[in-house]
């Protein structure tokens, strides 16, 4: 089992107390909070940022993705710390990820958007191999949003196959 080490006392100088906004980025501010599948509702709150993510471009959907990588562990870890439980629920910072590189280079199109939502769903929720390993295998902020990655990546997999051999992806039909 692999762990992150507890958060050095010297971060919290550095960084001026960055725990309040890493707790609530953790929780995509509020959308975690749900009663009811609050990865699901954490993965809906993520569209309107995949589609202005999408109107900047390529390079900086790319580059946003890749820094938001290290503040989601970063916030799953000052989540859990101060939650005192592993992979608490009203994380969903992991979704927001995991959805976002599902998505990478896929066209924005409301099948795009809507088959890689139910995608990447099915793949969080059913953790297949490789996901459910690394969900069971790895603990801390990177054991939350490493099977998250994961199901994005494969998600991304099924998408570009789907988008490569065939149109309908592609399609504007509004």
């Amino acid at each position: 089992m692999v762990t992150l080490p507890k958060l050095h006392p010297i971060f919290y100088i550095m960084t001026f107390d960055l725990r309040p906004f890493l707790k609530k980025l953790a929780v995509f501010f509020g959308a975690g909070y749900s009663p009811k599948a609050p990865g699901t509702v954490g993965t809906l709150a993520t569209i309107p940022l995949y589609w202005l993510l999408m109107q900047a471009g390529p390079l900086f959907y790319m580059s946003f993705v890749v820094f938001l990588l290290p503040l989601a562990i970063l916030a799953a870890e000052v989540y859990e710390q101060e939650m005192q439980r592993h992979d608490s629920s009203e994380i969903v910072i992991d979704e927001v990820l995991g959805f976002l590189i599902t998505m990478t280079w896929l066209p924005l199109t409301w099948q795009a958007v809507t088959l890689g939502f139910f995608i990447f769903r099915f793949l969080d929720i059913l953790k297949p191999f490789p996901i459910g390993y690394l969900d069971k295998k790895i603990s801390g902020g990177l054991g939350v949003v490493a099977d998250d990655v994961a199901a994005g990546i494969l998600g991304n997999i099924f998408l570009q196959l789907i988008n490569n051999q065939t149109t309908w992806l592609q399609m504007k039909w509004f």
